[in-house]
Order: C-alpha cells, then structure tokens, then sequence
C-alpha cells in the first residue's frame, strides 16, 4: 500500500478505501489478520491515532473484526466480501458518471466511450 494521500479527504477514510478494495480485490482474504496499528502506522507513514480510527470505521461497517489480544482480522464471511465489491463498484461508477455528465457526455457516448477505452487496452496486449 502506497502512503500517497489527497489533501480532499481524510487520511483514516483513504486508508480505510485501500483496506477494503484489498480485500475485494482478494488481496487480503477472510480471517487474515491486519498488521497491527503500529505496523500499519509506519508503512503508511501516519499516525497511529489515525489507523485506530481507520480500524473503528472498519469495524464499525462490518468488515474487520477485533479479537481481544489477538488482534483485527478480516472478517471470513463470502457474502459480507461480495457486498463490499458491489457497494465499491458502485461508489466508482457513480463517480465516473458524475464526472462523464460534468464535461457534458450523454449515457451513450459514455458507454461508447469505456468499450472503446477497453478495445484499446485489449489491442495493446
């Protein structure tokens, strides 16, 4: 995980984005154990008054756990992951949305215009 921060938004909720679309890009599974506060602390290069907010926020939407002297842990539930891929796959698209509309693009020159982003990536493979 990077340490490279927007200036727009707390810090506790950017490491808390980069925490679930780890684990929803399958990067940190179910019951794996975060690094400590401490740890995460240093290699995010923050405080670690920060990260224990970070882990409460988390905690507090369901997705960690903290275990009483072991630690926090992702919570190892399939459904609670695939809902949390859903609920970042649509914070993404509407911003993407809001974005395309912002500069005045129509539902259909959006859509042609990610199939054609994509063709580009396809053809530089």
């Amino acid at each position: 995980m990077s340490a490279d921060f927007h200036a727009s938004r707390p810090i506790y909720l950017q490491v808390s984005d980069r925490i679930c679309h780890s684990i929803a890009r399958g990067e940190m599974k179910g019951g794996e154990k975060l690094p400590s506060v401490r740890e995460m602390a240093i290699e995010m290069g923050v405080n670690p008054n920060t990260i224990q907010r970070t882990y409460a926020e988390i905690e507090r939407d369901g997705i960690v756990e903290t275990r009483r002297g072991q630690g926090t842990f992702v919570k190892n539930d399939p459904t609670l992951i695939a809902s949390l891929r859903t609920r970042i796959q649509a914070e993404i698209t509407e911003t993407f949305v809001q974005n395309m509309k912002g500069i005045g693009m129509s539902s259909q020159e959006m859509v042609a215009a990610v199939q054609q982003f994509l063709k580009k990536q396809e053809d530089e493979k």
